[in-house]
């Protein structure tokens, strides 16, 4: 993958303001549940005019923790954060449940969008990521799934997120792409957490995004050049870190690889911080992303 102005595609329009947009305020400081909830999912039949945006939506449920998602299952008591998870190349919801499962057994909504050019069985359309569609598909995702928050809405969503830290997004490889996107060219303004894996630049921050971005990248990736992926986190202001796995490529860290582990703990404490407002969660960073020859870099200032 290379930057697109070096590829010399053109970059969309600035995404339209959704009509549910929220205004973020500082973080207010709040402790995240130390309990892990078991999984939810409901699917949605969304589209963002000819394109069908089929979501699921993943989400803490009642329930025992650690069976396999369970279809309409009761939402677990409280009000979550919301974080967004995109699929990478010819990958679904289902195939990243790796990384957006751990995420929601911790607490957190993630609406998971299936691409309609980019997922299993699809032709394989990257340029759907170069040039805005799907960061586009994503602001148009995240509005559907904050709507079904609002007041007299009916749905079993109502009142039920946590809002008041902005939302997170996440994504690897093409889905990561489309992640940076969200903060650069194509940018949302609701996103104040943003974890891109395996990404590179594809534009530069115009001021409206305030997100804290954490990139986790292997320094031997062979699709995703890792210098790429520097100079991205170079062009993005504070608070940001840099998570690398030495001696890794594309992939590897995600999928249950040797430094899975710390993948996990890490993303999920950098969400809890961002979207829950819990110090606690950003002073573990530095233990959650031990050993295994990763190296974390923070500027959090």
């Amino acid at each position: 993958m290379q930057r697109r102005t070096v590829l010399n595609l053109t970059a969309a329009a600035t995404a339209t303001a959704a009509a549910s947009m929220i205004a973020p305020a500082p973080a207010q400081a709040r402790r995240a549940p130390a309990k892990t909830f078991a999984v939810g999912w409901r699917e949605f039949a969304w589209s963002r005019g000819t394109r069908r945006l089929t979501t699921r939506i993943f989400y803490p449920a009642t329930g025992t923790p650690g069976g396999d998602p369970v279809k309409d299952a009761p939402l677990a008591p409280g009000k979550f954060p919301v974080c967004e998870f995109s699929h990478g190349l010819g990958g679904n919801p289902e195939s990243y449940g790796v990384m957006s499962r751990p995420l929601v057994a911790a607490g957190f909504i993630v609406p998971s969008p299936v691409f309609p050019t980019t997922t299993t069985g699809a032709e394989g359309n990257i340029g759907d990521v170069y040039n805005g569609n799907q960061s586009k598909d994503v602001t148009e995702v995240l509005s559907r799934t904050l709507a079904l928050n609002e007041k007299g809405s009916g749905d079993p969503f109502e009142n039920r997120m946590r809002l008041d830290n902005g939302v997170g997004v996440a994504g690897h490889s093409l889905g990561g792409m489309t992640t940076h996107g969200l903060l650069t060219a194509w940018p949302d303004s609701r996103v104040t957490a943003a974890i891109p894996y395996a990404c590179v630049d594809m534009g530069d921050p115009d001021g409206t995004v305030h997100a804290k971005t954490l990139f986790v990248h292997g320094d031997l990736d062979p699709i995703c050049k890792y210098p790429l992926a520097r100079q991205a986190y170079a062009e993005l202001p504070s608070p940001k870190a840099f998570m690398t796995h030495t001696g890794q490529g594309h992939d590897e860290f995600i999928w249950n690889g040797p430094t899975y582990p710390q993948t996990v703990a890490t993303s999920i404490d950098w969400m809890r911080w961002a979207l829950y407002g819990d110090e606690h969660a950003l002073d573990r960073l530095a233990e959650d992303a031990s050993g295994g020859g990763i190296v974390l870099e923070t500027d959090l200032d």
